[in-house]
């Protein structure tokens, strides 16, 4: 019993240690394991994190209106998805994307370093970053969904599109926030 308990509280240490180190601390990983900065890969862009998860149902409902807003906002801005569950491998992840026909580079957020710094807590939700990485925006897409089992017909407001409208125009001063109805994200304290 003592050998299986412990066996079973060291396993995980041991794959942690078997992990490449991160090189940078706002780091996360790409779906191959490198570390990747992704402000780093848009420069002078402003850059719109999309916090999602592949058994979040109201994260899969908005992956249309995810690939609508990337796609208009292609010219200006770089979107990312970012899968905070640690669980969620690689080949999950690819499935996901396959099945929801997403086109956007998506990252792993392990260790939740970007959730923090986006100030995110459920999946879905949105942080949306000046091209000098200040958060000018975190919460939800829009307001279609009242509560969690309980969306509207179509939404009325549609916060993500006008923080990315106001970031453009640089009109952003503070950062502004919207409350998101989604799927928890654990280990955010």
């Amino acid at each position: 019993m003592v050998a299986v308990l412990f066996a079973t509280i060291c396993l995980p240490v041991a794959l942690l240690v078997a992990t490449p180190p991160q090189t940078a601390p706002n780091h996360v990983f790409d779906l191959q394991g490198h570390a990747v900065d992704p402000f780093h890969t848009a420069p002078g862009k402003i850059v719109v994190f999309l916090f999602i998860r592949t058994d979040c149902p109201i994260s899969n409902r908005y992956a249309p209106t995810i690939q609508d807003l990337s796609a208009r906002y292609s010219k200006q801005v770089a979107f990312f998805l970012v899968y905070p569950i640690a669980s969620e491998t690689p080949e999950q992840i690819r499935k996901h994307l396959e099945e929801y026909r997403y086109h956007l580079p998506a990252l792993r957020d392990p260790e939740l370093k970007l959730a923090r710094e986006s100030q995110v807590r459920v999946t879905p939700e949105a942080a949306v970053f000046s091209p000098d990485r200040k958060l000018l925006y975190h919460g939800r897409i829009d307001d279609w969904y009242v509560e969690f089992a309980r969306a509207r017909r179509a939404p009325t407001t549609h916060d993500l599109a006008s923080a990315i409208d106001s970031a453009l125009s640089e009109k952003s001063s503070s950062p502004t926030s919207a409350p998101a109805i989604g799927c928890f994200i654990p280990g955010l304290t």
